[in-house]
């Protein structure tokens, strides 16, 4: 459960490792990685972490580029690419493009995906032949 900013100075939503933990069902050991490859950035309230709304956004782009089948180091090139005062237009042409190598390389996995199934019919419909044979 996030708990609000309780300097009430419009920082937004803070979040604890264990509120990251549980709301991307990813393992605080997870959390303590990314910090430790410097992409996220938690304040410090003695030993307790405190991730603020960047921390949040910053974890679940990590979380999706995973998903889509990007490196650590991609995911962090996007990120490091934000720039708002620029309209984020680099950030989106270099996420486009990282899309288009997914697509391609997602539909060359599913082809060959089809070749094998269709090796493994040949397979086992000669196996079949072969044992009414016996």
């Amino acid at each position: 459960m996030s708990i609000k900013n309780q300097n009430h100075n419009n920082v937004g939503t803070i979040y604890s490792i264990s509120d990251l933990s549980q709301r991307f069902d990813i393992t605080t050991r997870a959390i303590r990685f990314y910090e430790s490859e410097g992409l996220l950035s938690p304040e410090r309230q003695g030993q307790k972490r405190i991730y603020n709304q960047r921390d949040y956004t910053t974890l679940k782009l990590i979380l999706r580029g995973k998903r889509l089948g990007w490196t650590l180091a991609q995911s962090r090139q996007i990120i490091q690419m934000y720039n708002p005062a620029q309209n984020n237009q680099a950030q989106y042409e270099k996420i486009l493009e990282m899309v288009q190598q997914s697509r391609e390389r997602l539909h060359q996995q599913l082809n060959d995906i089809e070749i094998m199934m269709s090796e493994l019919d040949d397979h086992e419909s000669q196996i079949r032949d072969a044992m009414k044979k016996i």
